[in-house]
């Protein structure tokens, strides 16, 4: 089949490689315009852009989806069908009539269940004990259009949103390859979702990521690998923001000296640094404080000369 791939983001090149090496004939790359980035905010091809030109591959950036200009070009390359990971925009009406058999999306979760733009950290900061990828049409609704294929995967207990997302993205690519596989053979019937069991899952803000010291544990844990890398998890330290990467859980009767700590409260060793919670304490892993370095939490500890009594997430 004649395929145009539209994609955006590092977890969108494993598909983007599998389409193109696989026995379909990809004609063309759909990936949003070059956007500032970092503290130079210097504009910066996405990973799609850049690996699609390695390949060879013409890309269109269109600012609008509903650019005309756009539509008469993705029409004029005569897609069969248009395969979408994590593109960022939504596929206007004109447009999802283009390609004869659709706009087939790589979503990473098993729908009905996390529909929307942060599937799997939503998965991982519930709780979920397994998550997957799916293959649908792609239909006026918010990823409701229905399902050619599905896969699951185990959310492990020290996954962190971009471990997860990097495991589900290299399979996808393969689910995805299968279904172009299947909606050219004709083998492949679509099957509606079912309308039991739907969740959302909106883009994590940084707002979302702020530790609630008083929540359990587990929660604080589940908060912390769902946001990392991005946007990242963070509290409070002196009035300042500091970011937390994973957090150990740690028994009570393993804190040094067994002092109870209340939900903040801190607790500096020579080798560890611990946050109680609203259940039993966590070690701190990496931590950044505002204007330095990712560093280990001791060695945060020991700069910033810790003194008794003090607390972190204090607003």
């Amino acid at each position: 089949m004649r395929v145009v791939f539209a994609g955006t983001p590092e977890a969108a090149v494993p598909s983007l490689d599998a389409v193109a090496s696989s026995s379909h004939e990809l004609v063309g790359v759909v990936t949003r315009p070059d956007a500032p980035s970092g503290r130079g905010r210097r504009l910066e091809a996405s990973p799609v852009r850049r690996r699609a030109e390695e390949l060879g591959i013409p890309v269109l950036t269109p600012t609008r989806v509903t650019d005309p200009d756009f539509l008469e070009a993705l029409t004029a390359l005569a897609p069969d069908a248009c395969p979408v990971v994590a593109y960022g925009n939504l596929i206007p009406p004109a447009a999802l009539t283009i390609p004869r058999l659709g706009w087939i999306n790589l979503h990473f979760s098993l729908l009905p269940t996390w529909r929307g733009a942060a599937p799997v950290q939503h998965a991982i900061m519930a709780g979920d004990e397994v998550t997957g990828a799916s293959t649908f049409v792609i239909e006026r609704g918010l990823d409701t259009g229905p399902v050619l294929g599905v896969m699951t995967e185990t959310i492990r207990a020290t996954d962190t949103a971009g471990d997860l997302l990097g495991r589900l993205s290299a399979a996808g690519a393969g689910l995805l390859v299968a279904t172009l596989d299947g909606l050219e053979s004709g083998d492949l019937v679509a099957v509606p979702q079912p309308s039991e069991g739907v969740s959302l899952a909106p883009k994590i803000e940084v707002e979302d990521a702020h530790i609630a010291w008083t929540r359990p544990a587990t929660a604080v844990d589940r908060l912390v690998r769902g946001c990392t890398p991005a946007p990242g998890a963070w509290t409070t330290f002196r009035g300042e923001r500091l970011k937390v990467s994973p957090v150990a859980l740690v028994p009570v009767d393993d804190v040094p000296e067994g002092v109870a700590l209340r939900a903040g409260d801190l607790r500096v060793t020579k080798k560890a640094v611990f946050v109680g919670t609203g259940t039993q304490p966590v070690r701190l892993g990496i931590v950044q404080a505002h204007g330095k370095k990712p560093m280990s939490a001791a060695d945060w500890a020991r700069g910033t000369r810790i003194e008794a009594g003090e607390r972190v997430g204090d607003e």
